[in-house]
């Protein structure tokens, strides 16, 4: 049986009635996994295959694609199946088709991710540990924001750093001063996308909005915040009505750049520079606050 015939039972079997692959397209964008479209007689799918040990990650994306879709608040392509087919990791997801938004999709877009922050649990840190890109993300839970911030998010991406040959400068003293950014503000356990940046966020071809490749947990909400900020920014209308439902605390301003630290840093681990030099100027600016 070939990998595609393997892929065609196992939908069938997800779905509990047949499917049968009539072209298959393959699809740009995906960095780390190789991306197709499976063209039914009536339905498509969208698939990412990989090596058989990459299969973890593709379950963990799939339990942030679940995690998120309970919530009923922002659509995300629906999980089909994952598993191993000739020696390789495949997940299936619902395809999707991709529109144009105007000022109201984006809009939307904001008040949706709104009401998925409004989501919150007594702990920070999740069920289990997944990936950001490639970079290990520690999931431990904890009752202690600045803690968690301090041990698995920046303090894990300055380790990894320094083991790929950049050291950020001050950056103990960084860590040490984290409580200076929290004095007045106190985040709750918000349920998070985790990666939300304008390259895992789209249109259907109704204008809708729909988010993709999260890696979830619960967290401070102004670290999805942030990161939609880090590559350019979303449109204007999304702040406005994201700020609308759930407005932002007025420490947001600097504490974004901590939060991009992480991004950016994570983008030095896992493609060099110029990243480097962005994260030691985005460390000297934090130090200036300290």
């Amino acid at each position: 049986m070939s990998f595609y015939s393997e892929i065609e039972t196992a939908i069938s079997t997800a779905l509990d009635q047949p499917f049968h692959i009539v072209k298959r397209s393959p699809l740009s964008g995906g960095c780390i996994s190789e991306a197709v479209r499976l063209h039914g007689e009536k339905t498509d799918f969208f698939l990412k295959q990989n090596s058989e040990s990459f299969l973890p990650h593709f379950e963990e994306e799939k339990a942030s694609l679940e995690e998120l879709a309970a919530t009923g608040t922002i659509r995300v392509p629906r999980p089909i199946c994952s598993g191993l087919a000739q020696n390789r990791s495949y997940l299936v997801l619902e395809f999707v088709s991709k529109g144009s938004p105007n000022k109201s999709s984006w809009a939307q877009l904001g008040r949706q991710l709104a009401q998925l922050h409004k989501i919150e649990q007594p702990h920070f840190g999740w069920k289990r540990d997944n990936t950001i890109g490639r970079t290990p993300q520690i999931n431990s839970v904890s009752n202690d924001w600045i803690q968690f911030y301090r041990k698995y998010r920046l303090g894990f991406q300055i380790e990894l750093a320094r083991k790929n040959g950049f050291d950020p400068p001050q950056s103990s003293r960084l860590l040490d001063g984290l409580p200076r950014f929290f004095e007045t503000y106190r985040p709750a356990p918000s349920l998070l996308h985790g990666d939300l940046w304008s390259g895992n966020a789209s249109f259907d071809s109704e204008g809708n909005p729909f988010v993709f490749d999260p890696c979830c947990y619960y967290g401070d909400r102004e670290t999805d915040l942030a990161f939609t900020e880090f590559f350019g920014g979303f449109d204007a209308a999304f702040y406005a009505a994201y700020e609308e439902s759930l407005p932002l605390d007025a420490g947001y301003s600097q504490r974004k750049t901590l939060y991009n630290l992480y991004h950016c840093l994570n983008h030095f681990n896992l493609f060099g520079s110029p990243y480097d030099s962005q994260a030691q100027s985005m460390t000297q600016q934090l130090l200036s606050l300290i």
